[in-house]
């Protein structure tokens, strides 16, 4: 199994007629994936959009290696995934790829401070540094006011907020977003896009976002619409 070796030269994100086949029962096939090509080559906000069940999500997580495509090639980077081993897949996720989800993932019993704290800690930072990016990536979003608070004490845009920034505390160089804005009304929704926007600007970083909402189209830089698992045009 390879060890992960990103070039930053190379592009962000190149997926290359990519497939993702699922069994579902004991003759049948599922294409949620159909020849999908799709290359990202500087920081940018991507939107692929599309009905439940159209591939957004498989294709987001065969980008992020947490799924394989049965067939095709993905590289991040410059680094094809298809032959990372576990560890090299992690150090992909922690070091370079964050994630961001509809249900946002947070920890209840923790404050919005350590909800971002705990991504570097597990990476292994130092105190200082904890503290520092955690301050940093609280102002990014918006929520120093309420970095004491948890979960359940803030609205939904906060803890989508929260999660953003726990999302960039390593400072990753892609975003991932699987339906970020799904559950959040339209003035929040329009404040979350608008943060995107001004994260790939100040961290320099691309977001491929998955989408079905009619107002990312005014937020990001290209989109694609997936149907049945493959690119059609709008």
């Amino acid at each position: 199994m390879s060890k992960f070796h990103p070039d930053p030269n190379s592009p962000v994100i190149a997926v290359a007629d990519v497939w993702r086949t699922y069994r579902a029962g004991t003759h049948q096939e599922v294409h949620a994936l159909r020849g999908v090509s799709l290359t990202i080559e500087q920081p940018c906000v991507v939107a692929v959009k599309g009905r439940s069940g159209s591939g957004k999500t498989t294709l987001l997580n065969c980008v992020g290696g947490l799924d394989k495509p049965t067939r095709g090639k993905i590289a991040v980077f410059g680094q094809e995934l298809t032959h990372l081993g576990d560890s090299a897949l992690t150090r992909l996720r922690r070091q370079w790829v964050g994630f961001i989800f509809q249900s946002f993932g947070l920890n209840p019993s923790f404050s919005a401070a350590e909800n971002v704290d705990i991504m570097l800690r597990i990476a292994g930072a130092s105190n200082r540094e904890c503290r520092e990016r955690t301050q940093f990536c609280l102002d990014l979003v918006g929520l120093t006011k309420w970095r004491n608070h948890r979960p359940d004490e803030l609205s939904g845009g906060q803890q989508q907020r929260i999660a953003i920034a726990r999302s960039l505390a390593n400072r990753p160089k892609l975003l991932l977003a699987d339906e970020p804005t799904g559950d959040l009304d339209t003035a929040t929704t329009r404040d979350i896009l608008s943060l995107f926007r001004k994260i790939v600007q100040e961290e320099h970083l691309t977001i491929l976002l998955s989408s079905h909402d009619p107002l990312v189209d005014d937020y990001v830089d290209r989109v694609l619409h997936l149907q049945d698992g493959e690119f059609v045009e709008s």
